[in-house]
């Protein structure tokens, strides 16, 4: 099976933190709508291009930006008429939008239910405080959130994800106990908690840099880890992957596809795409990518993966999950010699209770969550 992603990068406004490609527009339709048309057609356009980059069925798609709530519903349907017209997408189980809260009007979930095929939504919450929201740059408030989700459930929508950051300048622990504790009473299926990064190019690092905020000590960092694990898992959500909480059955098939190494294509403006030997992502330029586009010349660079590059991001990626890495997959893919290497590099975190073990599987402790990016590092083959 193989996965869809579809890169909407238009925004509102730019939040603080966020180092994904994106642009900002403001005022009218008139001024706005025609560069959303453009971009449309340039997205069916690379679509038909590349029909033959999926070799398998399609099982998940997911419109990520951006802002993809900010289409309209009929640009919407355009997309999927041409995804669905050239990629065998018949059996997708999974179809995701990402949405801004204040952007889910009854009205308009209503369209998405009855015209398009998304079966799931992630909203991007953040916070549960109004003036943390303010300082992030969030568009919508605590009570547009609560809001957004019951407008949802009136709609029918069963399969909901939350996105929330944690680290945040000033936090506090209690701060990030309410924050828990209204993300649980939303009862939705599936949570993704993140700690803030300081990406750099970002307004928050340009601040950070400056003096005027100051980043949250790392014991509290871990002790807001441990609650979070602790508080979702009282509540019956599965830990699955370091930043993802499910109810059980309801973990990201997409998301969890990019860390199993399956193969998926991307559409859009800076959308990477992987076919299980090479990746390939488009130029991260609104203008540059719709210009190339309307003239059948797809602009992107391409990366051909070494047998060491693609061990590394099974590192990586399989490590980040509970499931951890297979140690029979990864001689059979890789070789005994890297397989020994990353068992002999593995022996000190064994030992120390930072990775287990058992059943021909390696995988993270609780313990090793907390130096989860040094041990993935050790492990590496250079």
């Amino acid at each position: 099976m193989s996965g869809i992603y579809v890169h909407i990068p238009f925004c509102r406004r730019r939040c603080v933190y966020c180092d994904f490609y994106s642009t900002t527009s403001t005022g009218d339709r008139e001024r706005v709508a025609p560069t959303r048309d453009r971009y449309i057609d340039a997205l069916c356009t690379e679509a038909a291009q590349r029909r033959t980059y999926l070799r398998t069925p399609v099982q998940t798609i997911y419109i990520g930006g951006g802002t993809p709530s900010l289409l309209s519903v009929d640009q919407l349907e355009r997309l999927f008429a041409a995804i669905n017209d050239v990629f065998d997408t018949g059996h997708a189980t999974e179809i995701t939008l990402e949405a801004n809260p204040d952007d889910l009007t009854a009205e308009h979930l209503y369209a998405l239910t009855t015209r398009l095929p998304i079966n799931r939504l992630s909203i991007g919450i953040q916070t549960f405080h109004d003036e943390r929201l303010r300082r992030l740059g969030r568009r919508h408030t605590a009570a547009d959130a609560r809001r957004a989700v019951g407008l949802c459930r009136q709609a029918g929508i069963d399969n909901l994800s939350i996105d929330l950051i944690y680290g945040l300048p000033g936090e506090t622990m209690e701060d990030w106990q309410n924050d828990l504790a209204e993300a649980v009473a939303l009862d939705v299926e599936h949570i993704s908690a993140y700690h803030l990064t300081y990406e750099e190019g970002t307004a928050l690092t340009r601040m950070l840099h400056r003096g005027k905020i100051n980043p949250i000590d790392e014991e509290l960092s871990l002790t807001m880890l441990d609650t979070l694990i602790d508080t979702l898992g009282a509540a019956g959500y599965h830990h699955y992957e370091i930043s993802n909480f499910s109810r059980p059955g309801r973990q990201s098939r997409h998301n969890s596809a990019y860390w199993d190494g399956t193969p998926y294509i991307g559409l859009g403006a800076a959308a990477h795409s992987y076919d299980g030997q090479s990746r390939e992502w488009n130029i991260a330029s609104l203008n540059d990518y719709i210009d190339g586009m309307a003239r059948g010349h797809r602009p992107y660079e391409r990366e051909e993966l070494t047998p060491d590059m693609r061990y590394n991001e099974r590192l990586m990626t399989g490590l980040r999950t509970r499931a951890g890495i297979d140690l029979h997959r990864l001689q059979a893919d890789f070789g005994a010699e890297r397989t020994d290497y990353c068992l002999r590099m593995a022996r000190t975190y064994i030992d120390t209770g930072c990775l287990s073990h058992a059943d021909n599987r390696l995988c993270l402790t609780r313990k090793g969550l907390f130096i989860a990016d040094a041990i993935i590092a050790r492990l590496m083959y250079v």
